[in-house]
């Protein structure tokens, strides 16, 4: 049959089976034809993980760092919402108190 295409679901693969095959090749324990042929897989995809993997290494001993710091900023953030959220009580309180006493609103309508 002419004109038929036939679609190939691509497969997919784990970030630890990607690693283990990224490592291999760096080790060059075997070569990228070997480790390819091994696990059918191209070398050009083999070649890639491993460019992936030597271009990121650098980050994964700062990810430590950058973790801390992030916590800490979100503890920040979070204190200030926290001392927003303190001050605004107080002023709705204050202002439900004195609307009463003006006979405006009734006191604490929430």
């Amino acid at each position: 049959m002419l004109g038929v295409i036939y679609e190939q679901k691509r497969r997919q693969y784990s970030p630890e089976f990607k690693s283990k095959i990224a490592i291999a090749a760096v080790r060059g324990d075997k070569t990228t034809a070997e480790l390819a042929a091994q696990h059918e897989i191209h070398p050009t995809q083999i070649n890639t993980w491993k460019r992936e993997l030597l271009e990121k290494a650098s980050t994964l001993f700062d990810q430590g760092k950058s973790a801390g710091k992030a916590q800490s900023d979100a503890k920040a953030e979070n204190d200030e919402l926290y001392r927003q959220i303190g001050k605004l009580k107080v002023e709705r309180d204050f202002l439900a108190e004195r609307s009463a006493q003006l006979g405006l609103l009734p006191e604490n309508p929430w």
